[in-house]
């Protein structure tokens, strides 16, 4: 049996599915033309990460296929309910990128507070001609130790941010619909680790009581953070997003900015992805990366083999 990984599996994945018997095909193929190959090619397994979609018309149209994977969360380009209704199994991998996507909201935190984003633009312009004029400006940082986390999502990825937060010495403070309270296990080097308690309460209190706000929620219909949510937060907060893009007005959002409501935002995802706006991409206080929340090897490697795992149990 075929399984056609567009967006690309880990070498681990292959290796575990091509010992299995399954043939593994990495060939990228266009969206317009992915139809046509995977009924030409007989795939039986369709993998996608962000890139590639799988809509009702691609379900409709590719009657061998039994399984699409989604390699990583978040499952918004996948029209999931339709596919299982038409008997297809669609499988993703919500625990193998938690702990890379917690991390880069911290690599973003640690420079949003030392103002790294905006001297990684200024010092290659001006650091040779304006080096004491550049050390003034970002001569007002903070540490995040004693500081307060808003975690908006308390699920997997959430916890993860928590047990980086605990760590460093910060406060957490967690809203999440469906969980009450959680262990939360910070576990050192050694293998020592202390459980923490975290109740979470309701988003309001935890927008107007927290220093730094990071959002760990699925897709919505509407926003989760908009006009009314930024005038609730703390003068001078800052927000990260590292879940999914469009659960913040991003119009709202550079408002709150220039208006200095908000001191920085950090974001790894966008409502218009590949082409976000440009009034974010060109904004000084915004810290930006191009979603690559699980983009590390190790949790690549998690990816392929979580992946791996559920397609041998679903088709034996």
């Amino acid at each position: 049996m075929k399984i056609l990984a567009n967006d690309g599996i880990s070498q681990s994945g292959i290796d575990a599915l091509t010992e299995a018997g399954y043939e593994v095909i990495t060939t990228n193929v266009a969206q317009e033309q992915l139809v046509s190959f995977i009924n030409e090619n007989k795939i039986v397994v369709l993998l996608v990460r962000s890139a590639t979609t799988a809509r009702k018309e691609l379900i409709n149209t590719c009657p061998g296929l039994k399984i699409i994977g989604r390699g990583g969360v978040g499952m918004d380009n996948i029209d999931v309910e339709y596919a299982r209704e038409k008997g297809l199994s669609v499988i993703n991998t919500p625990a193998a990128s938690s702990s890379s996507v917690a991390e880069l909201v911290f690599a973003h935190l640690y420079g949003g507070v030392r103002f790294v984003y905006d001297s990684n633009r200024n010092m290659p312009l001006e650091g040779e001609s304006n080096f004491k004029s550049l050390k003034k400006a970002y001569a007002k940082g903070i540490e995040l130790r004693g500081k307060t986390l808003g975690i908006i999502g308390f699920g997997r990825i959430g916890q993860e941010v928590a047990k980086i937060a605990l760590g460093v010495g910060m406060e957490v403070k967690a809203s999440d619909k469906f969980i009450n309270d959680v262990e939360v296990p910070v576990t050192l080097f050694n293998g020592d680790s202390i459980n923490v308690n975290v109740e979470t309460i309701h988003s309001s209190e935890v927008l107007k009581s927290s220093d730094f706000i990071s959002l760990h929620v699925p897709a919505q219909k509407d926003y989760v953070i908009g006009k009314k949510e930024f005038g609730i937060m703390k003068d001078g907060a800052a927000i990260i997003n590292a879940a999914r893009g469009g659960i913040i007005d991003e119009v709202a959002l550079v408002n709150a900015l220039d208006n200095g409501k908000i001191a920085f935002a950090c974001l790894d995802t966008y409502e218009n992805e590949p082409k976000p706006a440009i009034k974010l991409l060109m904004h000084p206080r915004i810290s930006l990366t191009p979603h690559i929340g699980a983009a590390t090897l190790e949790a690549q490697d998690r990816i392929g083999l979580e992946l791996a795992t559920q397609i041998k149990a679903i088709l034996s």
